[in-house]
């Protein structure tokens, strides 16, 4: 094993950490009502864990783990399902910390824990998911097809949303909320973000070509 190799799989661990004890501690505050993810109001247990596991932020850390676990063993690891498992967490980890620092962070003010927490979901594991991939690829794995499977699970987190809200009421992003927005504009802001993975993937691809090829391809 060279050098580089035993650099990405300690690097891909770091990550792997960060995410496991991020999401496993905000998920214990949640339960609690402590989280700034899920208001302090008690709406009994099960609802508190059908809305955490229902953030974009949440299930996109989780992708990430999903798909850097088989690179901590193997960095230049590859297969026909990993691909797009891995494009999908590395479009929805980039637009959590965007949208995150762009929009929420303004009105999220978390302490104590859920400060460190709040650090490690939203401006630790996105820009270390991303300078992973820079670094270390592996490369090539993107094509068309697999820009085009890294788009079902936003369409179907979208889709998830506003019918879980119209049942419910409650939406997990304040840019999102149909009964203080409505529809029109809700679906705007969706369509922006929808965009905005569009072209977060074809530039995924680009580089994905141009960078050095750091694995079997």
């Amino acid at each position: 094993m060279t050098d580089r190799s035993r650099l990405a799989r300690v690097f891909w661990g770091v990550l792997a950490a960060v995410v496991v004890l991020s999401v496993l501690t905000e998920f214990g505050r949640s339960l609690t009502g402590a989280s700034v993810l899920v208001p302090a109001e008690d709406p009994g247990t099960g609802t508190r864990v059908i809305r955490f596991w229902s953030y974009f932020t949440i299930q996109s850390n989780v992708l990430v783990l999903l798909s850097v676990l088989p690179l901590v063993r193997d960095p230049e690891h590859d297969g026909r399902w990993w691909r797009p498992l891995r494009l999908t967490a590395l479009l929805g980890i980039v637009v959590t910390g965007l949208v995150y620092a762009v929009v929420l962070a303004p009105m999220l003010h978390p302490t104590g824990l859920g400060a460190v927490t709040n650090a490690g979901l939203h401006y630790v594991a996105p820009p270390l998911a991303l300078v992973g991939w820079l670094l270390f690829g592996p490369r090539p794995r993107v094509t068309w097809a697999t820009v085009g499977w890294a788009m079902v699970w936003p369409l179907a987190w979208i889709g998830y949303t506003l019918a879980h809200g119209a049942v419910s009421g409650w939406y997990p992003y304040p840019f999102l909320d149909v009964g203080e927005l409505g529809y029109a504009a809700a679906l705007r802001n969706t369509g922006f973000v929808a965009v905005l993975a569009v072209a977060l993937l074809s530039l995924f691809r680009l580089l994905d070509r141009r960078l050095p090829v750091t694995g079997r391809a």
